[in-house]
C-alpha cells in the first residue's frame, strides 16, 4: 500500500502560479508512474500530467507550456502551475501506479478567480 498527500492549493489570481506537492509514503519502491488529475465540480476527474520512473513526462493539452511535473528521488511528486487560468480551478488529485492498480490522495483544491 501507499499513501498519498497533497499540498499547495489555494485561491489565486487568474496569471498567478501554485506549486502542489505530493508526499507518498510506504511501498514507495513499488510505485511505476505517479500523476496528477482534476475534478471540477459538476465534470468528471482528468489527466493533468504524469512522470514515469525514468523521468518521461506527458501533459494534457490544456496545460502543456504553463504546467511542470516533477518528481524526487523520495518518490514525492511537485506540480509547478504558472499562467493559472480561471478553467484551471478544481480538485487536484495526486494518483500513483503500483502493479497495475491506481492509488489516489485526498485532493488539494484549487481555485483561481479575481
Amino acid at each position: 500500500q501507499v499513501q498519498l498527500v497533497e499540498s499547495g492549493g489555494g485561491l489565486v489570481q487568474p496569471g498567478g502560479s501554485l506549486r502542489l506537492s505530493c508526499a507518498a509514503s510506504g511501498n514507495i519502491f513499488s510505485i511505476v508512474v505517479m500523476g496528477w488529475y482534476r475534478q471540477a465540480p459538476g465534470e468528471q476527474r482528468e489527466f493533468v500530467a504524469l512522470i514515469t520512473n525514468d523521468g518521461g513526462t506527458a501533459y494534457a493539452d490544456s496545460v502543456k507550456g504553463r504546467f511542470s511535473i516533477s518528481r524526487d528521488s523520495a518518490q514525492n511528486m511537485y506540480l509547478q502551475m504558472n499562467s493559472l487560468k480561471p478553467e484551471d480551478t478544481a480538485l487536484y488529485y495526486c494518483n500513483a501506479l503500483i502493479q497495475g492498480n491506481d492509488h489516489w490522495g485526498q485532493g488539494t483544491q484549487v481555485t483561481v478567480s479575481s
